[in-house]
């Protein structure tokens, strides 16, 4: 088996564990011997916990931040574009961050609280501009964090259907 293959399949089995356990509750042992390989083996891939759960992470990171930054590249944006590609974006990646919700201490150390509410921050300003009042940044947090939200309360729902409710709400927080 290739090397990149263990490590999709430590990945996947790690996201299961985790997703059922917690971060902190699964052992690199009950993930080797849920794949059949042994510790070190594991280590091969992986030097730590907090390695693993990055290499997770890292995909869903990279992709906000690209989402971002051609956002952030053009002169204008129209806001139902933002809104739709930032629903988009944590669709896609609703798995991994209804993992990442329910590990706050994980998130902490790994300083993805601050990645996430700097996101935000840029989403307010493409939305209100570079000095948006408290009423507008109120607003974006409602809005942007009720995206969040309704992507994985609701996973079960038609896409489509999920995402127009979505986004028509997030407009009425936004005001637009």
């Amino acid at each position: 088996m290739a090397k990149s293959d263990t490590k999709q399949r430590i990945m996947q089995t790690a996201r299961e564990l985790f997703a059922t356990k917690g971060v902190q509750q699964t052992s690199l042992q009950e993930i080797a011997d849920r794949l059949g390989i042994t510790k070190p083996a594991l280590y091969y891939h992986f030097a730590s916990r907090e390695d693993l759960v990055r290499s997770i992470v890292t995909p869903l990171l990279d992709d906000g931040e690209g989402f971002l930054a051609r956002m952030e590249e053009r002169a204008d944006v129209p806001p139902l574009e933002l809104i739709e590609g930032f629903f988009d974006f944590h669709h896609r990646h609703r798995a991994d961050m209804l993992m990442l919700l329910t590990e706050m201490t994980t998130l902490a150390e790994l300083g993805l609280i601050d990645i996430v509410l700097t996101w935000r921050s840029r989403l307010t300003k493409l939305v209100f501009g570079q000095e948006p009042t408290l009423e507008q940044e109120a607003r974006a947090v409602l809005a942007f964090g009720g995206m969040q939200d309704c992507t994985m309360q609701f996973p079960d729902a038609p896409v489509d259907e999920l995402k127009a409710a979505t986004v028509t709400a997030a407009r009425a927080a936004l005001g637009i």
